[in-house]
């Protein structure tokens, strides 16, 4: 599958009108096709399927590089997987991207992405605990939405308490930063573990939430009797 393959695939998929839509809902300055997320999901899926490791992680450093909002959307699908048998530049490649966030959508396709490779290897924290500290509002929003997945454990194991707790320590440190996007990925990280751990969220948010926006305070009480 080569690049030019690969801008055929999306561009055959364009739907007519529909790019003015999404560049004004996301906010876009860069190119947008007009190609709907079910068609990125069906694309993704087959290039999964039909490519190995190395060619995937080829594929989606050359299709982010075009700086085509759907290109950038199906790189990180493609390379959305919890099992690969070598991910080690699968990981390296979504590190790299995090710098170029500046969308929400493209940010949490790639944190989705990063997920499945930080829960293959927790030891990876420590690289997204240098994140919290960057001049770069959307790298340390970044390090709360790709941690999401130690907010669903319903039997975590000590290690999985240990992170959780590390992450909590990163949101504390955000509270009195009042950028919507920082507040909302606080909120949004308590809001998931409040179904699990209601007692730590309500414990943050006691000692926490009058640094907090209230709009955060209230999204990460929602699921608390």
């Amino acid at each position: 599958m080569t690049l030019e393959d690969a801008l055929a695939a999306l561009k055959s998929n364009v739907e007519t009108g529909r790019a003015e839509g999404m560049a004004a809902y996301h906010k876009q300055t860069r190119p947008v096709l007009g190609v709907a997320n079910p068609a990125l999901n069906d694309l993704s899926k087959t290039w999964r399927q039909s490519l190995g490791v190395e060619d995937r992680v080829r594929l989606a450093s050359e299709l982010w590089s075009t700086d085509i909002f759907e290109a950038r959307i199906v790189a990180a699908k493609i390379l959305t997987q919890a099992r690969l048998r070598t991910d080690s530049a699968a990981w390296e490649l979504i590190c790299d991207w995090v710098g170029d966030f500046d969308s929400w959508a493209i940010a949490d396709h790639v944190c989705m992405a990063g997920q499945r490779r930080l829960m293959a290897d927790p030891t990876r924290i420590d690289t997204v605990e240098t994140w919290t500290t960057s001049d770069h509002m959307w790298t340390r929003r970044a390090a709360l939405v790709i941690t999401l997945p130690w907010t669903k454990q319903n039997f975590p194991k000590p290690l999985d308490l240990e992170i959780r707790d590390r992450v909590l320590g990163w949101a504390a440190s955000y509270a009195e930063d009042h950028t919507w996007f920082i507040q909302k990925a606080v909120a949004w990280w308590l809001r998931d573990l409040s179904k699990h751990d209601p007692d730590r969220t309500r414990a943050f948010l006691a000692t926490h939430s009058d640094n907090m926006k209230p709009f955060a305070v209230k999204e990460a009480s929602k699921h608390l009797a």
